[in-house]
């Protein structure tokens, strides 16, 4: 790899990633609040809804050392009163 290509891929931060996967193609616990995506060791990617919405992309394998970049798009929803304190709320959106 050629100083070209290894900015490209700190730039693309894909290296050392297994796969990327869509959210939508992902299992939700709603009990638990995480998303899951099968593993080929046999266990599960693992990654919260908290960390989704803190702007984490990398799920992990707990088993393994593999892990997978989970594609999301993160949506601002603006309050439809315009005087309530509460300001806007974050949802990833599952399409």
């Amino acid at each position: 790899m050629n100083a070209e290509e290894a900015a490209a891929a700190i730039a693309s931060n894909t290296e050392g990633v297994y796969d990327e996967v869509e959210i939508e193609d992902m299992e939700f616990d709603e009990e638990k609040k995480i998303y899951t995506y099968p593993c080929p060791c046999g266990d599960k990617f693992v990654i919260s809804e908290e960390e989704l919405m803190n702007g984490e992309e990398i799920a992990r394998c707990p088993s393994c050392s593999l892990y997978i970049r989970v594609i999301y798009e993160v949506e601002e929803e603006e309050e439809e009163d315009k005087d309530s304190s509460l300001g806007s709320a974050t949802t990833i959106a599952v399409n």
